[in-house]
């Protein structure tokens, strides 16, 4: 096996708690000597031992003169949990080989540093496009203080998401709503707005994980009804509504008491500011955000310039109705260069649907 196989082992490790390590990167690592591969480990949950630590106990004595391969350079830094690179060093690893450097600020390089003065050689440089695909939300945080965010939505091949009476239920196939219910699993939250609540009374439900996600509510007006099936088997605590100053204070205080999360929020072109509400979600340490609708959410964050990545499902089926709602409202291009463009188009069938995956085009 080259570095290159130690390296994709590694990485395939970091994806088993895909959507589990919030607000944490995902990691794996590998230990090799002699040309075997003698421990491995990957980064659980925010909290419990990082990917290298998992592996260097289990290796234990084994681990001297060996090496070590791991997916993001070590911390060097007292967090949630000693520095990494400490136990590196006191484990007797004679090479530590990264596939990309940690972006954070308070440790990139720094690790590298205090190895390479340890006597153990250091390299990196490899999957780096893999390692921060799969890492974009926590690449973003730290660059931006802001949320990855991923719009989705299911559409009719004219692009209406609902008909003209509000009306979804169902655009698109079985397995594709089930791909979409599992691909809830990635994610620390979902975000709706209250029309969606009222026209759907959805429950936002994921795949079982270790952290319950949060549920979003985007609600100026705090029309969202106190027995909804949001609130359904779900902590009233990991409910959070964004509202503002126009809303009801006995509905507000009713919900509070529930245990509910209220935020008040800003207004922006008599709205809920969203941009602002964002960069509130991150001190909640909410990274990797989900928008599910409705139509004038994903226009507005798509507007704000919020939105990273889009997931498109398109059903063959045509409304043909200039009223239905469409999948994205609000936007004001006066000519098609005014356009949102999107880029890294990807294309895949879900049963009879099609899935799109892209990423907004920043140029604008």
């Amino acid at each position: 096996m080259t570095d290159l196989d130690y390296m994709k082992k590694a990485f395939q490790l970091s994806l088993r708690a895909k959507g589990e390590t919030w607000p944490n990167p995902v990691v794996g690592a590998v230990i090799v000597k002699n040309g075997k591969i003698i421990s491995e480990g990957h980064h659980r949950y925010c909290g419990s031992d990082h990917a290298e630590v998992v592996a260097l106990k289990k290796a234990g004595n084994k681990a001297r003169s060996a090496k070590l391969y791991v997916t993001l350079e070590p911390c060097s830094h007292f967090g949630r949990t000693p520095p990494c690179v400490d136990a590196i060093i006191q484990s007797g690893i004679k090479e530590a080989i990264f596939a990309v450097k940690d972006p954070n600020p308070i440790n990139s390089g720094k690790s590298i540093q205090k190895l390479k003065q340890a006597g153990i050689k250091v390299r990196f440089g490899f999957l780096e496009k893999e390692v921060f695909k799969a890492n974009e939300p926590f690449f973003k945080y730290i660059k931006t203080k802001m949320p990855f965010v991923t719009a989705k939505i299911a559409q009719t091949l004219d692009g209406k998401i609902a008909a003209s009476n509000g009306r979804s239920q169902w655009i698109t196939s079985k397995e594709a709503r089930d791909y979409a219910h599992r691909l809830r699993q990635e994610f620390d939250a979902i975000l709706v707005g209250v029309n969606t609540v009222l026209a759907d009374d959805p429950r936002l439900s994921a795949v079982k994980k270790f952290k319950q996600i949060k549920k979003i509510i985007v609600d100026t007006h705090l029309r969202t009804p106190e027995r909804s099936r949001i609130f359904k088997n779900t902590l009233p605590s990991d409910v959070i509504i964004a509202t503002t100053k126009k809303s009801s204070l006995a509905k507000r205080n009713s919900f509070l008491k529930r245990g509910v999360d209220i935020v008040i929020c800003p207004t922006k072109n008599s709205y809920v500011d969203i941009k602002w509400l964002f960069k509130r979600l991150t001190e909640r340490e909410i990274v990797n955000l989900l928008i599910e609708g409705g139509g004038r959410i994903i226009g507005s964050a798509l507007r704000e310039n919020l939105v990273d990545r889009m997931l498109v499902f398109i059903a063959p089926k045509i409304l043909g109705d200039t009223q239905a709602i469409s999948s994205a409202c609000g936007l004001t291009a006066r000519h098609v260069d005014d356009a949102i463009k999107l880029r890294d188009l990807s294309v895949k069938k879900i049963g009879q649907d099609i899935l799109l995956e892209a990423y907004v085009h920043r140029d604008r």
